[in-house]
């Protein structure tokens, strides 16, 4: 696992320099108020009393009102392109002796052809591990999916590029490439331990899922279980809430200095599945400036590319146009709907919402603003608690035995 120890780097356009592998995009300047994550958020939404960043007045209009829908759609992702929220990918190429995702694989969901004509402009890779793996099983089989990442983004330097920050997802947007961010993993990869969550954030890791674990269960998150949700703020490290408890749930919005996320989830008043969200839930992730991930898959949102859309519109209506986006979920094992199948159907998406009068600011902040506000925020956030906060030493025995 020699790779494990490269630092994430970018790749140049061609005949660009490559910038130095060791300068990171730097985080955002705290202010004042380090304390507070709503400044961090005011420098996004500073007029706005809603969760998230308000829709620019002066918002120009993308595509011709006139047009085709599905014309609309694609010239809007052209230029707001989708963030994928949650891609099982990393696990379906395991078993695969070879691939070539730049010249595309009809046995995956996701390749980098069907992701350009789907206009996917960011792609989270989920780490999450097969039901009751835990403990060093779980750690290993963690650090050999972060290590498959890496090679396979370095392998693919015309498609795909590995980030770690919002400023990074954006670069890699603007040069063509689809930005690769490493995450969820499941809550079992730590074992336990503080360290190993910094080791996995060094390696790249920007998103966890809080579930699974005595830690974070259905009676909560314990004392321990809420300094590693601490410790995640300090390094940028965004909380995922998906299958998560209730009660992790609400414990969680209280100790979060960053919003959190649900990288799965729709509107269980539409779909009593157990991992889409109560309308009270929606309603307390968007107070909380959060963010409702709806799986583009026919168990949790239906068959079809209306049911997909009824979902959103629910979501949106009930937690704000600021804190919805989209998790295509595909390479999961997951059936999809009609006009959905793989990554390159999200103009079928958009097509539909216009369809039902979206406009293009709620769009854009769906495929791709909200998804960089909550970026930018854990980023910010990162940096003032890294003013006030050294590295936790917290044992689970000491806090929870």
């Amino acid at each position: 696992m020699a790779d494990l120890q490269d630092e994430l780097h970018t790749t140049a356009e061609v005949g660009e320099i490559d910038p130095p592998a060791s300068s990171p995009d730097p985080l955002p300047e705290p202010d004042d108020h380090p304390d507070d994550h709503t400044a961090a958020e005011s420098l996004f939404a500073p007029d706005s009393d809603q969760p998230g960043p308000s829709p620019d007045p002066d918002f120009s209009p993308i595509s011709d009102p006139d047009a085709d829908p599905l014309d609309r759609a694609h010239a809007i992702l052209a230029a707001h392109p989708v963030a994928d929220g949650y891609s099982g990918l990393p696990w379906a190429l395991r078993h695969m002796p070879w691939y070539d995702l730049e010249l595309g694989e009809n046995t995956v969901d996701t390749d980098v052809p069907r992701m350009r004509r789907g206009h996917v402009g960011a792609l989270f890779w989920a780490l999450h591990l097969p039901e009751g793996m835990a403990g060093d099983r779980a750690v290993g089989a963690t650090l050999e999916q972060l290590d498959l990442v890496r090679t396979v983004a370095r392998s693919h330097p015309e498609g795909l590029r590995l980030a770690g920050t919002a400023g990074q997802v954006t670069d890699a947007r603007n040069c063509g490439r689809v930005a690769v961010v490493l995450g969820p993993a499941s809550a079992a990869a730590l074992d336990d331990s503080l360290g190993i969550l910094r080791v996995l954030h060094s390696l790249g890791l920007r998103v966890l899922t809080l579930a699974g674990t005595s830690w974070a269960s259905e009676a909560g998150l314990t004392r321990f279980g809420e300094e590693v949700v601490r410790e995640m703020n300090r390094l940028g490290v965004v909380a995922d809430l998906s299958g998560a408890s209730e009660a992790t749930f609400h414990r969680a919005f209280a100790v979060s200095k960053a919003p959190v996320l649900c990288s799965r989830s729709a509107a269980r008043a539409l779909r009593p599945h157990p991992a889409n969200l109560p309308d009270e839930t929606l309603a307390e992730l968007g107070a909380a400036r959060g963010l409702c991930l709806v799986p583009l898959t026919a168990e949790q949102t239906g068959p079809s590319v209306r049911d997909v859309a009824d979902h959103l519109d629910h979501v949106r209506a009930v937690a704000g146009p600021e804190c919805v986006g989209l998790s295509g979920t595909y390479d999961s094992g997951s059936a999809h709907p009609q006009e959905l199948g793989d990554a390159s159907c999200y103009p079928n998406l958009i097509a539909e919402l216009l369809r039902r009068g979206w406009t293009e600011p709620d769009i854009t902040l769906l495929t791709w603003g909200n998804v960089q506000r909550v970026l930018r925020s854990a980023d910010f956030t990162a940096r003032a608690a890294q003013l006030r906060r050294e590295p936790s030493t917290a044992r689970i025995a000491e806090l929870d035995g």
